[in-house]
């Protein structure tokens, strides 16, 4: 059977044939661009009960994952999902944040769509499955202070944040791990979804000023009732090794 015949017939059953030689997935495109920056650890920042992880898996990547979950229940499961991953850790329970301290954290009836910032009004209408069902008081801490990676060997590190409009809070918490940091992946979202997150261009650009260039774009979160996208992923890398990229001027951010 030529390939024009398998299509065919894969279309008559619903099913699309992609060559290998072709990536669309946005996953397996994400590991390709891993492999070609030579990132030697992912630190999945917001990891709920472990999706990102085990989807780099899925795609092939190897290499060592650092987890880093608040929210006591989705804790729980991620924990044991990363057990029988010798390569795959799982920090305690922690919100990364600017600063260390506690802070309440309002738990959304859709887990991963908690967050240490409330929810705005067009959230609560576009997506009234994930209204917030209560708060839990969460650890804080800065991501340049965790124990684990400063013992950790790695140099070259992608740091995926996906903290639902916390974002900025985990980048000032970054300030010097910036030299160790190759890639970053953070969503972004369109419009405000949470109140008092950074407009999407803001944190772009707070990432241009420290030499990361956008890299890859992965769909996020379509609203069905506004038919319109509301947030992406957007990974950047930077075009030099990380431990030789000068630190911007200005205050961090």
């Amino acid at each position: 059977m030529t390939e024009a015949e398998l299509a065919a017939a894969a279309e008559a059953l619903g099913y699309r044939l992609v060559p290998k030689r072709k990536i669309r997935e946005p996953l397996a495109q994400l590991a390709a661009a891993l492999a070609y920056h030579q990132v030697d650890a992912v630190i999945d920042v917001g990891a709920n009960v472990g999706q990102y992880a085990a989807g780099l898996r899925a795609v092939g990547w190897q290499g060592p994952i650092l987890s880093f979950e608040p929210l006591p229940e989705a804790h729980a499961v991620l924990a044991a999902r990363a057990a029988a991953d010798p390569g795959w850790t799982v920090a305690p329970p922690v919100a990364l944040a600017e600063r260390a301290g506690t802070a309440p954290l309002a738990v959304s009836a859709e887990s991963d769509m908690s967050s240490l910032l409330p929810q705005s009004a067009l959230l609560e209408g576009a997506s009234p499955t994930s209204a917030s069902v209560g708060t839990v008081e969460v650890e804080l801490a800065r991501l340049d202070e965790v124990a684990a990676l400063a013992d950790a060997p790695w140099e070259r590190m992608l740091v995926k944040i996906d903290v639902q409009g916390a974002e900025a809070r985990v980048l000032a918490g970054m300030e010097r791990l910036w030299p160790r940091v190759q890639g970053v992946q953070v969503e972004l979202s369109f419009v405000e979804l949470y109140l008092g997150e950074r407009p999407w261009r803001e944190t772009v650009d707070t990432l241009a000023a420290r030499g990361f260039t956008p890299w890859l774009v992965i769909p996020g979160y379509f609203s069905r009732h506004l038919a319109r996208l509301l947030q992406i992923d957007m990974v950047l890398f930077r075009d030099r090794p990380a431990a030789d990229c000068a630190r911007p001027a200005g205050p961090p951010t």
